[in-house]
């Protein structure tokens, strides 16, 4: 297995610039300000490699989590118990499992969506994803979306 992931919240001031265009372009897309990735890296000046290499590892956070629905995805073995691990972590946590969908396996892996909703008594949702990545079985957690 590879290097779990690992999350951190620091100040704007500590995060690279390159890092902050890319959320800035992300935040164009979605707001439909640009229509291609081409015009929101050239609004902000970053290249388009600059923008696919960092696109999945930063988003902004916002410190009411409360209410925000997070899509989670990833790969696990298919092994009897592992899905029921998976939803027994984020009961812990107190977050709310919104929907669950498994592909079928292939070749012994199932790839796994979860709409998670965080709650006011939902704990560190890092700690979290992170346990979830350490659980035997799973592979490669990613979140897919941020609501």
């Amino acid at each position: 297995m590879g290097e779990t992931a690992k999350y951190f919240v620091v100040k704007q001031r500590a995060i690279p610039e390159v890092l902050l265009k890319v959320v800035e372009a992300k935040r164009l897309l979605e707001s439909e300000k640009v229509l291609t990735i081409q015009e929101a890296v050239d609004a902000v000046g970053i290249s388009r490699s600059s923008f696919y290499k960092y696109k999945d590892d930063i988003f902004q956070f916002h410190d009411n989590s409360q209410g925000t629905t997070f899509t989670l995805t990833f790969q696990m073995d298919d092994e009897p118990g592992l899905l029921s691990d998976v939803l027994k972590i984020i009961a812990e946590y107190h977050a709310n499992i919104l929907t669950i969908h498994q592909s079928i396996p292939i070749n012994g892996i199932a790839s796994l969506s979860l709409s998670v909703q965080m709650l006011q008594t939902t704990g560190d949702v890092s700690k979290m994803i992170e346990q979830v990545e350490e659980q035997k079985g799973v592979h490669h957690v990613k979140i897919l979306a941020k609501e």
